[in-house]
């Protein structure tokens, strides 16, 4: 359970590039919502990252 709370944080980085990437290859990129939300969720998962990590190693 430790190793996946640490990896939250990547996954969610993850995730957001990955519907980026899926936006640009459908030229679906005027859409604010979906841009909106990936950039949420690499915001996210790079706090999430850097406050899970010194948790866990403190």
């Amino acid at each position: 359970m430790k190793g996946l709370l640490k990896s939250l944080g990547i996954i969610l980085i993850l995730a957001g590039a990955i519907v980026l990437v899926v936006c640009a290859l459908t030229g679906n990129v005027n859409n604010n919502a979906i841009l909106g939300t990936s950039a949420v969720m690499i915001v996210v998962g790079l706090v999430a990252y850097i406050i899970i990590n010194k948790k866990i190693t403190d």
